[in-house]
């Protein structure tokens, strides 16, 4: 069984930062690409920033410079640094992981239970 954890969401002011944690545990034999999500209630979910296990990182347009992801493969663990929030930033923010639990197992995604971020204006 997996479980990825995630912390860190919270209330902040326009022009403030946060940072998340998401932590996978459980029957892990491998970790490949980790990243987040987010989601509002009148937008779909949003792929923001994935990373690759060597430490290849991608974003999104909107979070491009402001957001960086990082992980820490010994802890199995990814983070999301978001600086410069703006209220459109505002949303419920999800961890993946794709990972496998064997050697013979192809691997699929595991999702963290996800973490408010909430910027005020």
């Amino acid at each position: 069984q997996v479980q990825l954890v995630e912390s860190g969401g919270g209330l902040v002011q326009a022009g403030g930062s946060l940072r998340l944690s998401c932590a996978a545990s459980g029957s892990i034999f491998s970790v490949n690409g980790m990243g987040w999500y987010r989601q509002t209630p009148v937008k779909e979910r949003e792929l923001i920033a994935s990373i690759s296990r060597g430490g290849s990182a991608n974003y999104a347009d909107s979070v491009e410079g402001r957001f960086t992801i990082s992980r820490d493969n010994a802890k199995n663990t990814v983070y999301l640094q978001m600086d410069g929030l703006k209220p459109e930033d505002t949303a419920v923010y999800y961890c993946y992981a794709n990972l496998r639990t064997a050697w013979s197992d192809y691997g699929r995604n595991y999702w963290g239970q996800g973490t408010q971020v909430t910027v005020s204006s």
